[in-house]
């Protein structure tokens, strides 16, 4: 219990805020447009708290969103541990890139998210998503950097 009165409520209320963040209900022109959010709030936590974040967060999250979105039960939680899975290999380059350098790196894992999300579609025999939602990661790519650091200030202030 010391570790929620001492800030530690901060990575579960954002992957709460992030589900929701999903569900929020967008014009249909604007809907593919929709970034990925609750990869783009742990990626946050698998960069900055290791020791907090990782495979199993990850596995729990996806199993999350699936349920709250509705989605064939797993497919999400295989996104996101293959995201996650890549962004622990490359942790200890990527928390030295200047933003935007890792806001590049995280448009490419969330295009990378889409290959794979393509792929489980079509081997579940689902439709598979138009090519319109190619723009999602540009969209998570851009929001990287402020997401970033208002992830950062809500993370060094429970410090204070």
């Amino acid at each position: 219990m010391s570790r929620m009165r001492d800030g530690g409520w901060v990575l579960p209320a954002s992957l709460a805020v992030a589900l929701l963040l999903g569900l929020l209900p967008l014009h249909p022109l604007l809907q593919p447009l929709r970034p990925y959010w609750v990869a783009l709030v742990l990626g946050y936590w698998v960069l900055e708290t290791p020791e907090r974040a990782g495979l199993g967060l990850a596995f729990g999250a996806g199993l999350a969103a699936d349920l709250v979105y509705g989605e064939l039960l797993g497919e999400q939680a295989l996104r996101l541990v293959i995201l996650v899975f890549i962004l622990q290999r490359f942790r200890a380059r990527l928390r030295f890139f200047p933003l935007w350098q890792q806001a590049l790196a995280i448009g490419a894992l969330l295009l990378n998210d889409r290959v794979v999300e393509a792929a489980l579609h079509l081997a579940a025999g689902e439709p598979v998503l138009p090519w319109r939602y190619a723009w999602a990661p540009l969209v998570g790519m851009l929001l990287w950097p402020p997401l970033f650091l208002l992830l950062d200030a809500l993370r060094l202030a429970r410090r204070d």
